[in-house]
């Protein structure tokens, strides 16, 4: 028997808990958005109207449905205000210490049957599960990026996820019309074990002076058949978000083979995060990205 999951707590109101919310409300969920201080919710909502407007300019929905899914989300200023939510998923910073933290703090607000998720990329669902005072309750829900857009939802069990949290967790992937895949709860899953290391190569022969930024990209994309070249779409990711995952796989799984290139770590310690900083592996400050290397 699943559980009936209407209402969704959303905590992290960035790229990715904005677009976990717009689907949410999308399928007809209410959602609350959640953030550390106000004007990140501000900016959430932000981001949330403004996918909603270029799907109305596309045609993919009518005015009125936009409007209806904006009117699903409201903001919670504090974890009390998930209190009724069937369903709360963290998708805050790629940082364990700061999941655990705020797994430890929001568990006292929720009712006692709440699912507790996170949409980490990389890290331990056991480990994060035993921060919660639920960890049978507790699972693991990987939405890609962008989440309006891609289709794949990765679910991982704990050590400690019950049965029905599992089933209730995939029959809430179903119901916002994505397809979900089980993957155990081995450092970075499914998408990221295999995608990570692929990009930290691409930086590894961009460091040894293989090719250009331009070159790498451009091979990939038409030797490969890839969308998108590995440097663009790891300032894409968020070239802190890379670092994190390589991290995780480096520590966990102990082979050298993980280990973060030099110049990605470089990188970002400069601050040169990505599109989000307007400079990673391109610099977009100007009309056209342009490549810095």
């Amino acid at each position: 028997m699943t559980i009936d999951i209407n209402r969704v707590g959303i905590i992290g109101a960035g790229q990715m808990g904005s677009g976990i919310a717009q689907v949410c409300a999308a399928a007809g969920l209410d959602v609350r958005l959640n953030d550390r201080e106000a004007d990140r919710i501000e900016a959430g909502l932000g981001t949330i109207d403004a996918s909603l407007a270029k799907l109305v300019s596309k045609g993919a929905i009518d005015e009125a449905t936009s409007r209806s899914a904006r009117e699903r989300i409201k903001p919670a200023r504090s974890f009390a205000d998930l209190g009724d939510c069937d369903l709360v998923i963290e998708a805050a910073t790629e940082n364990e210490a700061v999941k655990r933290e705020i797994f430890s703090t929001l568990c006292a607000s929720l009712k006692p049957d709440a699912v507790v998720a996170t949409n980490t990329s990389s890290i331990s669902i056991t480990r994060l599960a035993a921060a919660t005072d639920r960890p049978e309750r507790f699972i693991g829900i990987h939405f890609m990026n962008p989440v309006p857009v891609m289709q794949l939802v990765e679910l991982i069990r704990g050590i400690a996820t019950e049965d029905q949290t599992y089933e209730s967790a995939k029959a809430f992937i179903a119901k916002l019309g994505k397809t979900s895949t089980m993957s155990e709860d081995f450092p970075a899953f499914i998408v990221n074990r295999i995608l990570l290391p692929m990009i930290n190569e691409a930086i590894y022969t961009l460091y040894e002076g293989v090719g250009s930024v331009e070159s790498i990209d451009t091979a990939m994309r038409l030797g490969a058949n890839h969308p998108m070249g590995p440097l663009q779409l790891a300032d894409f990711i968020g070239l802190d978000t890379c670092l994190s995952v390589m991290q995780v796989l480096y520590d966990g799984l102990a082979d050298s083979k993980y280990r973060p290139c030099p110049l990605l770590v470089k990188y970002v310690e400069a601050g040169w995060l990505g599109r989000k900083t307007k400079r990673g592996f391109y610099d977009y400050r100007g009309p056209t990205p342009v490549p810095t290397r």
